[in-house]
Protein backbone atom coordinates (compact mmCIF):
# COMPACT_ATOMS: atom_id res chain seq x y z
CA UNK A 1 0.00 0.00 0.00
CA UNK A 2 2.78 2.17 0.55
CA UNK A 3 4.39 1.69 -2.12
CA UNK A 4 1.49 2.23 -4.31
CA UNK A 5 1.14 5.84 -2.39
CA UNK A 6 4.75 6.72 -3.09
CA UNK A 7 4.17 5.67 -7.07
CA UNK A 8 0.79 8.04 -7.40
CA UNK A 9 2.56 10.75 -5.20
CA UNK A 10 5.70 10.68 -7.50
CA UNK A 11 4.15 10.16 -10.89
CA UNK A 12 0.84 12.58 -10.34
CA UNK A 13 1.98 14.99 -12.65
CA UNK A 14 1.92 12.33 -15.83
CA UNK A 15 -0.96 11.20 -14.56
CA UNK A 16 -3.42 14.46 -14.60
CA UNK A 17 -1.42 14.99 -17.57
CA UNK A 18 -2.30 12.31 -19.28
CA UNK A 19 -6.37 11.78 -17.60
CA UNK A 20 -6.54 15.55 -19.21
CA UNK A 21 -5.95 14.21 -22.39
CA UNK A 22 -8.30 11.10 -22.26
CA UNK A 23 -11.18 13.55 -20.85
CA UNK A 24 -10.57 16.50 -23.90
CA UNK A 25 -10.64 13.49 -26.64
CA UNK A 26 -13.70 12.00 -25.05
CA UNK A 27 -15.05 16.05 -25.16
CA UNK A 28 -14.23 15.76 -28.58
CA UNK A 29 -15.66 12.56 -29.61
CA UNK A 30 -19.18 13.76 -27.93
CA UNK A 31 -18.95 16.63 -29.71
CA UNK A 32 -19.09 15.36 -32.84
CA UNK A 33 -21.67 12.58 -31.95
CA UNK A 34 -25.13 13.16 -34.17
CA UNK A 35 -27.68 13.77 -31.44
CA UNK A 36 -30.62 12.50 -32.22
CA UNK A 37 -34.09 13.28 -29.91
CA UNK A 38 -37.12 10.53 -29.92
CA UNK A 39 -40.03 11.77 -28.50
CA UNK A 40 -42.67 9.22 -27.86
CA UNK A 41 -45.85 11.44 -27.43
CA UNK A 42 -48.28 11.88 -24.05
CA UNK A 43 -47.74 9.58 -21.31
CA UNK A 44 -48.27 9.16 -17.87
CA UNK A 45 -51.78 11.27 -16.82
CA UNK A 46 -52.08 12.05 -20.67
CA UNK A 47 -52.58 8.97 -21.96
CA UNK A 48 -53.35 10.21 -25.96
CA UNK A 49 -56.14 8.17 -28.07
CA UNK A 50 -57.60 5.44 -27.03
CA UNK A 51 -58.60 2.41 -29.08
CA UNK A 52 -60.58 -0.86 -27.58
CA UNK A 53 -57.93 -2.27 -25.89
CA UNK A 54 -54.85 0.24 -26.16
CA UNK A 55 -53.84 3.40 -25.38
CA UNK A 56 -52.02 6.13 -27.80
CA UNK A 57 -48.90 6.40 -25.16
CA UNK A 58 -48.08 3.10 -24.87
CA UNK A 59 -47.86 2.33 -28.46
CA UNK A 60 -45.91 5.34 -29.23
CA UNK A 61 -43.35 4.81 -25.97
CA UNK A 62 -42.99 0.87 -27.51
CA UNK A 63 -41.90 2.06 -30.98
CA UNK A 64 -39.76 4.83 -29.66
CA UNK A 65 -38.02 2.82 -27.59
CA UNK A 66 -37.47 0.10 -29.97
CA UNK A 67 -36.09 2.85 -32.58
CA UNK A 68 -34.00 4.36 -30.11
CA UNK A 69 -32.15 0.76 -29.74
CA UNK A 70 -31.71 0.45 -33.49
CA UNK A 71 -30.03 3.51 -33.69
CA UNK A 72 -27.67 2.96 -30.47
CA UNK A 73 -27.02 -0.75 -31.68
CA UNK A 74 -26.01 0.28 -35.34
CA UNK A 75 -25.02 3.78 -35.77
CA UNK A 76 -21.89 4.18 -34.13
CA UNK A 77 -21.01 8.12 -33.15
CA UNK A 78 -24.72 8.81 -33.03
CA UNK A 79 -26.71 10.05 -29.85
CA UNK A 80 -30.29 9.02 -28.73
CA UNK A 81 -31.49 11.42 -26.22
CA UNK A 82 -35.14 10.30 -25.15
CA UNK A 83 -38.07 13.19 -24.11
CA UNK A 84 -39.07 9.96 -22.14
CA UNK A 85 -38.17 5.98 -21.37
CA UNK A 86 -41.27 5.61 -19.00
CA UNK A 87 -44.71 5.98 -18.20
CA UNK A 88 -44.72 9.59 -17.30
CA UNK A 89 -46.33 13.61 -18.28
CA UNK A 90 -43.71 15.61 -20.37
CA UNK A 91 -45.61 19.12 -21.40
CA UNK A 92 -44.78 19.76 -25.03
CA UNK A 93 -42.83 22.83 -24.26
CA UNK A 94 -40.54 20.71 -21.93
CA UNK A 95 -39.97 18.31 -24.86
CA UNK A 96 -38.79 20.88 -27.09
CA UNK A 97 -36.24 22.12 -24.83
CA UNK A 98 -35.18 18.71 -24.32
CA UNK A 99 -33.58 18.44 -28.09
CA UNK A 100 -32.68 21.99 -27.79
CA UNK A 101 -30.46 21.98 -24.42
CA UNK A 102 -29.30 18.54 -26.34
CA UNK A 103 -28.16 20.66 -29.01
CA UNK A 104 -29.99 17.51 -31.06
CA UNK A 105 -29.21 17.52 -35.25
CA UNK A 106 -32.92 15.92 -35.27
CA UNK A 107 -36.32 15.80 -33.58
CA UNK A 108 -38.56 12.71 -34.36
CA UNK A 109 -42.03 13.08 -32.83
CA UNK A 110 -44.10 9.57 -32.25
CA UNK A 111 -47.71 9.70 -32.15
CA UNK A 112 -51.05 7.67 -33.06
CA UNK A 113 -53.65 8.65 -34.91
CA UNK A 114 -57.59 8.53 -34.21
CA UNK A 115 -60.88 9.25 -35.28
CA UNK A 116 -63.54 10.20 -33.61
CA UNK A 117 -65.92 8.85 -35.78
CA UNK A 118 -64.01 5.49 -34.97
CA UNK A 119 -64.12 4.73 -38.76
CA UNK A 120 -62.89 1.51 -39.03
CA UNK A 121 -62.05 1.84 -42.88
CA UNK A 122 -59.57 4.49 -42.34
CA UNK A 123 -55.83 3.46 -42.06
CA UNK A 124 -52.46 4.27 -42.77
CA UNK A 125 -49.44 6.29 -41.83
CA UNK A 126 -48.86 9.87 -42.29
CA UNK A 127 -45.73 12.12 -41.44
CA UNK A 128 -45.90 15.49 -40.79
CA UNK A 129 -43.57 18.96 -40.67
CA UNK A 130 -44.44 22.34 -39.07
CA UNK A 131 -46.26 24.57 -41.01
CA UNK A 132 -49.61 25.97 -42.17
CA UNK A 133 -52.65 23.28 -42.28
CA UNK A 134 -54.19 23.18 -45.82
CA UNK A 135 -56.97 21.09 -45.36
CA UNK A 136 -59.59 20.17 -42.18
CA UNK A 137 -57.92 17.20 -42.18
CA UNK A 138 -54.87 18.00 -40.82
CA UNK A 139 -56.28 20.94 -38.70
CA UNK A 140 -57.93 18.46 -36.95
CA UNK A 141 -54.92 16.21 -35.88
CA UNK A 142 -52.84 19.50 -34.64
CA UNK A 143 -55.88 20.64 -32.42
CA UNK A 144 -55.87 17.04 -31.45
CA UNK A 145 -51.99 16.81 -30.68
CA UNK A 146 -52.27 20.04 -29.32
CA UNK A 147 -54.73 19.88 -26.96
CA UNK A 148 -52.69 18.12 -23.95
CA UNK A 149 -51.75 21.73 -23.23
CA UNK A 150 -54.82 22.03 -21.81
CA UNK A 151 -53.93 19.65 -18.56
CA UNK A 152 -50.92 21.55 -17.93
CA UNK A 153 -50.75 24.18 -15.29
CA UNK A 154 -50.37 28.25 -16.65
CA UNK A 155 -50.52 26.53 -20.23
CA UNK A 156 -52.09 30.68 -21.30
CA UNK A 157 -48.93 31.91 -20.17
CA UNK A 158 -46.48 29.11 -21.30
CA UNK A 159 -48.10 29.23 -24.88
CA UNK A 160 -48.73 33.11 -25.24
CA UNK A 161 -52.77 32.52 -24.99
CA UNK A 162 -52.44 29.71 -27.68
CA UNK A 163 -55.67 27.94 -28.20
CA UNK A 164 -55.95 24.56 -29.65
CA UNK A 165 -59.08 24.23 -30.18
CA UNK A 166 -59.43 28.08 -31.97
CA UNK A 167 -58.65 27.95 -35.76
CA UNK A 168 -57.55 32.05 -35.82
CA UNK A 169 -55.03 30.82 -32.92
CA UNK A 170 -53.05 28.67 -36.06
CA UNK A 171 -52.89 31.77 -38.35
CA UNK A 172 -49.36 32.12 -36.72
CA UNK A 173 -47.96 28.81 -38.13
CA UNK A 174 -48.37 30.63 -41.87
CA UNK A 175 -45.64 33.44 -40.66
CA UNK A 176 -43.14 31.16 -39.22
CA UNK A 177 -39.99 30.96 -41.47
CA UNK A 178 -38.52 27.06 -40.73
CA UNK A 179 -34.50 27.00 -41.98
CA UNK A 180 -35.23 23.75 -41.19
CA UNK A 181 -37.97 22.60 -43.26
CA UNK A 182 -36.39 21.13 -46.48
CA UNK A 183 -34.41 19.09 -44.17
CA UNK A 184 -37.69 17.79 -42.22
CA UNK A 185 -39.46 17.23 -45.62
CA UNK A 186 -36.62 14.76 -46.40
CA UNK A 187 -36.69 12.98 -44.13
CA UNK A 188 -40.82 12.79 -43.80
CA UNK A 189 -40.23 11.18 -47.51
CA UNK A 190 -38.02 9.33 -46.19
CA UNK A 191 -40.17 7.70 -43.61
CA UNK A 192 -43.31 7.60 -45.62
CA UNK A 193 -41.49 5.62 -48.08
CA UNK A 194 -39.89 3.21 -45.43
CA UNK A 195 -43.25 2.37 -44.12
CA UNK A 196 -44.45 1.92 -47.35
CA UNK A 197 -41.83 -0.60 -48.17
CA UNK A 198 -40.90 -2.41 -44.93
CA UNK A 199 -43.58 -2.82 -43.52
CA UNK A 200 -46.11 -2.37 -46.24
CA UNK A 201 -48.37 -0.08 -44.46
CA UNK A 202 -50.73 2.37 -46.47
CA UNK A 203 -49.09 5.81 -47.20
CA UNK A 204 -51.29 8.66 -46.99
CA UNK A 205 -48.29 10.74 -47.00
CA UNK A 206 -46.59 14.07 -46.02
CA UNK A 207 -48.69 16.91 -44.37
CA UNK A 208 -47.75 20.50 -42.89
CA UNK A 209 -49.73 21.60 -39.96
CA UNK A 210 -49.56 23.52 -37.13
CA UNK A 211 -48.16 21.48 -33.98
CA UNK A 212 -46.42 23.04 -31.29
CA UNK A 213 -43.98 20.26 -30.05
CA UNK A 214 -41.95 21.13 -33.60
CA UNK A 215 -42.88 24.96 -33.09
CA UNK A 216 -39.97 25.57 -30.68
CA UNK A 217 -37.01 23.05 -31.70
CA UNK A 218 -34.59 24.27 -33.50
CA UNK A 219 -33.48 21.38 -35.49
CA UNK A 220 -34.92 19.54 -38.74
CA UNK A 221 -38.15 18.30 -37.30
CA UNK A 222 -40.91 15.44 -38.33
CA UNK A 223 -44.27 14.03 -36.11
CA UNK A 224 -45.26 10.59 -37.43
CA UNK A 225 -48.54 9.33 -36.46
CA UNK A 226 -48.47 5.32 -36.90
CA UNK A 227 -51.91 3.96 -37.60
CA UNK A 228 -55.45 4.67 -36.28
CA UNK A 229 -55.99 3.32 -32.91
CA UNK A 230 -59.52 3.89 -33.89
CA UNK A 231 -59.73 1.20 -36.67
CA UNK A 232 -59.33 -2.47 -34.72
CA UNK A 233 -57.24 -3.88 -36.88
CA UNK A 234 -54.83 -1.12 -37.23
CA UNK A 235 -55.18 -0.98 -33.60
CA UNK A 236 -53.92 -4.82 -33.29
CA UNK A 237 -51.35 -4.36 -35.42
CA UNK A 238 -49.70 -1.55 -33.51
CA UNK A 239 -49.58 -3.24 -30.23
CA UNK A 240 -48.56 -6.40 -31.46
CA UNK A 241 -44.66 -7.51 -31.62
CA UNK A 242 -44.61 -7.37 -35.59
CA UNK A 243 -46.04 -3.95 -35.97
CA UNK A 244 -43.42 -2.72 -33.45
CA UNK A 245 -40.92 -3.97 -35.08
CA UNK A 246 -41.53 -3.02 -38.43
CA UNK A 247 -42.48 0.47 -37.75
CA UNK A 248 -39.52 1.15 -35.57
CA UNK A 249 -37.43 -0.68 -38.23
CA UNK A 250 -38.95 1.30 -41.03
CA UNK A 251 -38.23 4.89 -38.75
CA UNK A 252 -34.45 3.13 -38.28
CA UNK A 253 -33.92 2.63 -42.03
CA UNK A 254 -35.20 6.04 -43.05
CA UNK A 255 -32.93 8.10 -40.41
CA UNK A 256 -30.04 5.91 -41.68
CA UNK A 257 -30.45 7.17 -45.06
CA UNK A 258 -31.22 10.36 -43.80
CA UNK A 259 -28.02 10.72 -41.53
CA UNK A 260 -25.79 9.58 -44.12
CA UNK A 261 -27.34 11.68 -47.02
CA UNK A 262 -28.16 9.11 -49.22
CA UNK A 263 -30.98 10.80 -51.58
CA UNK A 264 -30.75 7.31 -53.74
CA UNK A 265 -31.64 5.25 -51.07
CA UNK A 266 -35.50 6.00 -51.75
CA UNK A 267 -37.66 2.95 -53.34
CA UNK A 268 -38.28 3.18 -56.75
CA UNK A 269 -41.63 4.53 -58.10
CA UNK A 270 -44.73 3.05 -58.61
CA UNK A 271 -46.19 3.26 -61.85
CA UNK A 272 -48.93 5.36 -60.73
CA UNK A 273 -46.06 7.85 -58.95
CA UNK A 274 -44.65 8.05 -62.30
CA UNK A 275 -47.22 9.90 -63.80
CA UNK A 276 -46.76 13.70 -65.56
CA UNK A 277 -47.17 16.68 -62.82
CA UNK A 278 -49.61 19.02 -63.83
CA UNK A 279 -47.90 21.46 -66.65
CA UNK A 280 -47.34 24.94 -65.72
CA UNK A 281 -49.60 27.35 -67.62
CA UNK A 282 -49.60 31.16 -68.61
CA UNK A 283 -51.08 34.50 -66.72
CA UNK A 284 -55.05 33.52 -66.15
CA UNK A 285 -57.55 36.18 -67.78
CA UNK A 286 -59.85 37.62 -65.76
CA UNK A 287 -62.55 35.03 -66.00
CA UNK A 288 -59.80 31.89 -64.73
CA UNK A 289 -59.53 30.87 -68.55
CA UNK A 290 -55.47 30.23 -69.42
CA UNK A 291 -53.52 29.47 -72.92
CA UNK A 292 -51.22 26.66 -72.01
CA UNK A 293 -47.49 27.02 -72.78
CA UNK A 294 -46.21 24.73 -75.12
CA UNK A 295 -43.35 23.58 -73.09
CA UNK A 296 -44.52 23.30 -69.76
CA UNK A 297 -41.96 23.99 -66.78
CA UNK A 298 -42.04 23.16 -63.24
CA UNK A 299 -41.45 26.38 -62.14
CA UNK A 300 -43.85 29.05 -61.21
CA UNK A 301 -44.70 31.84 -61.99
CA UNK A 302 -43.24 34.14 -65.05
CA UNK A 303 -42.25 37.02 -64.63
CA UNK A 304 -44.47 39.96 -65.68
CA UNK A 305 -43.08 41.78 -68.83
CA UNK A 306 -43.48 45.06 -66.93
CA UNK A 307 -42.28 44.37 -63.81
CA UNK A 308 -45.64 44.99 -62.01
CA UNK A 309 -46.48 42.41 -59.11
CA UNK A 310 -47.78 39.12 -60.72
CA UNK A 311 -51.27 37.64 -58.35
CA UNK A 312 -52.12 34.25 -57.21
CA UNK A 313 -54.39 32.23 -55.82
CA UNK A 314 -52.50 29.72 -53.68
CA UNK A 315 -55.26 26.58 -53.17
CA UNK A 316 -53.00 23.63 -51.61
CA UNK A 317 -49.24 22.11 -50.97
CA UNK A 318 -48.15 18.92 -52.18
CA UNK A 319 -44.80 16.93 -50.65
CA UNK A 320 -44.46 15.89 -54.84
CA UNK A 321 -46.03 17.30 -57.97
CA UNK A 322 -49.62 15.96 -58.30
CA UNK A 323 -50.68 13.55 -61.26
CA UNK A 324 -53.14 15.33 -64.46
CA UNK A 325 -56.69 15.07 -62.87
CA UNK A 326 -55.61 14.89 -59.07
CA UNK A 327 -58.84 15.02 -57.41
CA UNK A 328 -57.04 17.08 -54.67
CA UNK A 329 -57.26 19.72 -57.52
CA UNK A 330 -61.24 19.68 -56.96
CA UNK A 331 -61.94 20.17 -60.85
CA UNK A 332 -59.81 23.83 -60.61
CA UNK A 333 -57.65 23.85 -64.57
CA UNK A 334 -55.16 24.91 -65.38
CA UNK A 335 -52.77 25.35 -62.28
CA UNK A 336 -49.48 26.18 -61.72
CA UNK A 337 -47.00 25.06 -58.96
CA UNK A 338 -43.88 26.73 -57.86
CA UNK A 339 -41.30 24.90 -55.30
CA UNK A 340 -39.98 26.52 -52.13
CA UNK A 341 -38.06 24.81 -49.37
CA UNK A 342 -39.09 21.17 -51.07
CA UNK A 343 -42.57 22.10 -50.58
CA UNK A 344 -45.02 22.04 -54.05
CA UNK A 345 -46.89 24.89 -53.90
CA UNK A 346 -49.80 25.10 -56.38
CA UNK A 347 -51.85 28.19 -57.09
CA UNK A 348 -55.02 29.03 -59.68
CA UNK A 349 -55.26 31.83 -61.78
CA UNK A 350 -52.94 34.86 -62.45
CA UNK A 351 -52.81 38.57 -63.07
CA UNK A 352 -51.20 42.02 -62.84
CA UNK A 353 -54.63 43.12 -61.71
CA UNK A 354 -55.20 42.42 -57.87
CA UNK A 355 -59.47 42.96 -58.14
CA UNK A 356 -59.33 40.54 -61.35
CA UNK A 357 -57.65 37.43 -58.73
CA UNK A 358 -59.81 38.77 -55.64
CA UNK A 359 -62.91 38.27 -58.08
CA UNK A 360 -61.53 34.40 -59.24
CA UNK A 361 -60.97 33.73 -55.62
CA UNK A 362 -64.50 34.64 -54.97
CA UNK A 363 -65.82 33.29 -57.09
CA UNK A 364 -64.45 29.82 -58.44
CA UNK A 365 -62.11 28.99 -55.19
CA UNK A 366 -63.05 29.42 -51.98
CA UNK A 367 -66.17 27.27 -51.85
CA UNK A 368 -63.18 24.63 -52.82
CA UNK A 369 -60.80 25.93 -50.99
CA UNK A 370 -61.75 27.78 -48.07
CA UNK A 371 -58.04 28.20 -46.83
CA UNK A 372 -57.18 29.48 -50.29
CA UNK A 373 -55.24 32.99 -49.98
CA UNK A 374 -53.71 35.09 -52.73
CA UNK A 375 -50.05 35.01 -52.79
CA UNK A 376 -47.74 37.94 -55.37
CA UNK A 377 -44.48 37.57 -57.22
CA UNK A 378 -42.71 40.03 -59.08
CA UNK A 379 -39.86 39.38 -61.45
CA UNK A 380 -40.37 35.98 -60.28
CA UNK A 381 -39.23 36.14 -56.71
CA UNK A 382 -42.01 35.86 -54.47
CA UNK A 383 -42.92 39.51 -52.71
CA UNK A 384 -44.37 40.95 -49.90
CA UNK A 385 -48.50 40.48 -50.15
CA UNK A 386 -49.39 43.59 -48.53
CA UNK A 387 -46.16 45.20 -50.39
CA UNK A 388 -47.51 44.15 -53.42
CA UNK A 389 -51.23 45.57 -53.17
CA UNK A 390 -49.92 48.91 -52.56
CA UNK A 391 -47.73 48.97 -55.74
CA UNK A 392 -50.86 47.70 -57.52
CA UNK A 393 -53.15 50.48 -56.18
CA UNK A 394 -50.34 52.87 -56.88
CA UNK A 395 -49.79 52.07 -60.46
CA UNK A 396 -53.96 52.42 -60.98
CA UNK A 397 -53.12 55.70 -59.63
CA UNK A 398 -50.77 56.45 -62.15
CA UNK A 399 -52.63 55.85 -64.84
CA UNK A 400 -55.71 58.03 -64.23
Amino acid sequence: MKRLVTYIFTHWPLMFFAALIFLAGNAHAAKNDFVVVIDAGHGGHDPGALGRKGKEKSINLNVALRVGQLIESNCPGTKVVYTRTKDVFVPLHQRAEIANKAKADLFISIHTNSLASRNAQVNGTETYTLGLHKTQENLEVAQKENSVILIEEDYKEQYSGFNPNSAESYIIFEFLQDKNLSQSVRLARLVQQQFKQTAQRTDKGVHQAGFLVLRETSMPSVLIELGYITNPNEEAYLMSEKGVSALAKSIYQAFVCYKDGDGNSLPTASRNDRQQPVPVEQTASSDGSTKPNKTPQPADPQPSTDSRPVFKIQILTADRPLPKGSKRLKGLSPVSYYQEKGIYKYTYASDTDYNKVLRIKREKVDGKFKDAFIIAFKNGEKMNINKAIQEFKNHRKNRK
